[in-house]
């Protein structure tokens, strides 16, 4: 479905990017680690479950999201803290936290199986993903094909990209790569959201309104698995220590926080309010780039397929590299090891989660159902991750006066008890009970 624009839409287009240009340049030096926060989480899977959501329910999921940026800003908050306080990831103060007996076995293993079951997925997904892209713009190439199995060439080759950035082990030269092409996906789908002038009403209703229409639950548990993504606990704790020095710089990390936590919900629910506009009730299957590019053509026209392409290869590659970096971040951090990018199990680990996801996107599965999938076990994943951060937060004799206050633990705690929710349902959906 095409939708004209009108002058007035691009009065709202002219206007949002002068807005944005504004916005960017008063506030970039500012814009740090959770940067790379939302470059994470505006990746494939973001756009695709985004995209079907919208598709298939309208705007009335669009409370999950409202839901996803609220606990994602409470928990990077808290492990920016961690981080920036104690100097320590939050791998390293639950190594801390629990070093010897029962506890110490039961809490490795929750989290390396969390960390290890998310990010393999996840970096499948986002493989997937930007090959997805790569195919919009070249075409499938595969370098072997027969009958139900293929091995193709374009996941192999963004998990190359993604390899070479990060043996280069710089962490400030990731970052301008990262939030550059954050930047660009976010104008593109927020214009295109403005364009359409879409019914602010029903979307009040979506964002405040909670509801799981029949067969939304996966889909509701991935839009908060998209966003409220595991694994950037432990790369915000980790990465605001090459950032930030001390308590001083708190007040930094929080607007760093706030600016890009907020532009990446934003995007999320623009994504999905785009969708509704191209999809909802019009039964149309989402397979490929061509069919999540419709909902750019009022803005794009026919070049849309063409920047979906690059969009997805771009997203793919930000989320390509954080999800490896954060399993190394993790594992290195809870087992006591060294925590540098040049170390050689840190990179063991991050090449380990890397070729996972290369060989996977490399055989031929689906992509779409693949992403889909990974979001919604990130979401079923959280609360572990998330109950873990709690308990540390609540250390006074490591955090001291910086500690979590008791209203701060009441939101954090209803996070949890959600995501919880979320998770048990999803699992019920999956085995036929509910």
């Amino acid at each position: 479905m095409r939708c004209d624009v009108s002058s007035l839409h691009i009065t709202n287009f002219y206007i949002f990017t002068k807005i944005i240009k504004i916005a960017m340049k008063f506030r970039l030096r500012s814009i740090g680690p959770a940067a790379l926060v939302t470059a994470a989480f505006i990746g494939p899977g973001t756009i695709t479950t985004c995209t079907l959501a919208g598709a298939g329910y309208g705007y009335a999921l669009l409370w999950a999201l409202l839901f996803s940026v609220i606990a994602t800003i409470v928990l990077q908050e808290m492990a920016a803290r961690l981080g920036i306080i104690t100097r320590k990831g939050l791998g390293e103060a639950l190594n801390a936290q629990f070093h010897t007996g029962i506890g110490r076995v039961i809490s490795v293993l929750l989290i390396l199986s969390a960390i290890g079951i998310g990010n393999a997925a996840y970096e499948t997904g986002n493989i997937l993903g930007g090959a997805l892209g790569l195919e919009a713009l070249f075409g499938d190439v595969s370098l072997f094909n027969s009958g139900e199995f293929s091995l193709r060439i374009w996941g192999p080759v963004i998990g190359i990209i993604a390899f070479v950035l990060l043996l280069l082990g710089s962490y400030k030269k990731l970052e301008k790569v990262l939030v550059a092409l954050v930047i660009l996906m976010s104008i593109v789908f927020l214009a295109t959201m403005i364009s359409l002038a879409p019914h602010l009403g029903e979307i009040v209703k979506g964002l405040f309104v909670p509801q799981i229409p029949k067969g939304a639950v996966l889909t509701v548990a991935g839009l908060v698995g998209t966003t409220v993504v595991p694994y950037n606990l432990f790369l915000h704790a980790a990465l605001v220590q090459e950032k930030w020095k001390g308590k001083g710089d708190l007040k930094a990390a929080r607007l760093d926080i706030w600016i890009s936590i907020l532009l990446g919900g934003l995007v999320s629910m623009s994504i999905v309010i785009t969708s509704a506009a191209a999809f909802f009730d019009a039964e149309k299957d989402i397979q490929n780039a061509a069919d999540l590019a419709v909902q750019l053509e009022p803005i794009l026209g026919n070049w849309a397929t063409g920047f979906i392409g690059i969009g997805l290869f771009a997203a793919g590659l930000t989320s390509a590299i954080t999800a490896p970096l954060a399993a190394a971040y993790a594992t290195c951090g809870i087992l006591g090891w060294k925590k540098d990018l040049k170390s050689k199990k840190f990179r063991i680990i991050w090449m380990a989660i890397l070729a996972i996801g290369i060989v996977l996107s490399a055989i031929g599965l689906k992509p779409v159902p693949v992403i889909v999938f990974a979001q919604a076990a990130n979401g079923i994943l959280l609360p572990i991750i998330a109950i873990y951060l709690l308990w540390v937060m609540n250390d006074k004799k490591l955090l001291g006066e910086h500690h979590n206050r008791l209203s701060l633990n009441i939101i954090a705690g209803l996070v949890v008890l959600v995501a919880i929710f979320l998770g048990l349902r999803s699992i019920l959906s999956v085995c036929g009970i509910i």
